[in-house]
């Protein structure tokens, strides 16, 4: 039995990655509890519940500190982490290089002319929208931009209302947002095109992150980075099954570049 830890947040993309990671430890006969988090900082809690149940391993896109990864040591039980790395302590983990596809969006926006940049984050306890941010922003300002960052929740309405901050922080002069994911784009979308009447992507450009498939509708087709899902997926279950039936084998990270995507919510030079 493995447990799967995942966040519950209003996320597109985190119902794709439970479903492929489901499929795969079904077809080879291992069953799955799934045990969701409605902010990564609860993980304790969780942990608790997971402790209740003998599990053989688990696969957590959670942040777990060096405690909870002992705890995992401690207790026999493999975890691989999706989507982030080991904090502290060295851990088996499947990641996608966000840094490299926040790279290539904001060097697309600069190069397009864009001066007045945005950023609308998550959560600061998410470690993949931290990471994100952090690289985005890094980007910026090493090609001479700064961006105004606001923080969202992932949501539709994320993207609404931090838009709408955004707007009166600059007093409407802002002509590229980052989102950290789609979700928040789309909302973003909306609020330009019907709250302020701006068209997008001439007078607003729109990015965001993951290519989930709404991004994909011909009423946003969102300019975006499309995580490999079952590439990833795929190995989280292979290093993980490795180390059940293999104890001991030492912590490797696979990383998996993510396909830039360009759409019509933004302009890219």
């Amino acid at each position: 039995m493995v447990a799967i830890i995942i966040s519950n947040l209003t996320n597109l993309y985190y119902p794709e990655v439970l479903a492929e990671l489901t499929q795969r430890l079904s077809v080879k006969g291992i069953r799955v509890l799934l045990f969701s988090l409605a902010a990564e900082s609860e993980v304790d809690d969780v942990l608790d519940q997971v402790w209740r149940y003998r599990v053989d391993g688990a696969i957590v896109a959670a942040r777990l500190n060096p405690s909870q990864l002992a705890a995992f040591a401690d207790r026999g039980v493999p975890v691989v982490l999706y989507n982030r790395i080991g904090e502290g302590l060295p851990a088996a983990s499947v990641c996608c290089d966000s840094t490299s596809g926040e790279h290539a969006l904001v060097e697309g926006l600069v190069e397009a002319g864009h001066r007045q940049f945005g950023i609308i984050a998550g959560p600061a306890d998410s470690y993949v929208g931290e990471e994100r941010v952090q690289a985005a922003q890094k980007r910026l300002h090493q090609l001479g931009r700064e961006a105004i960052i606001v923080r969202g929740n992932y949501d539709y309405e994320s993207g609404d209302t931090c838009l709408r901050e955004l707007m009166k922080i600059t007093g409407r002069k802002l002509d590229a947002l980052i989102c950290a994911n789609d979700l928040m784009a789309i909302g973003a979308i909306d609020c330009a095109r019907i709250n302020f009447e701006m068209d997008v992507p001439r007078e607003l450009s729109i990015v965001g992150f993951d290519g989930v498939g709404p991004a994909k509708w011909l009423a946003y087709q969102v300019t975006t980075v499309r995580q490999p899902v079952r590439r990833m997926t795929e190995a989280a279950v292979s290093m993980l099954i490795e180390r059940i039936e293999q104890p001991g084998i030492l912590p490797e990270q696979r990383l998996f570049a993510g396909e830039l995507l360009p759409g019509q919510s933004a302009r890219l030079g």
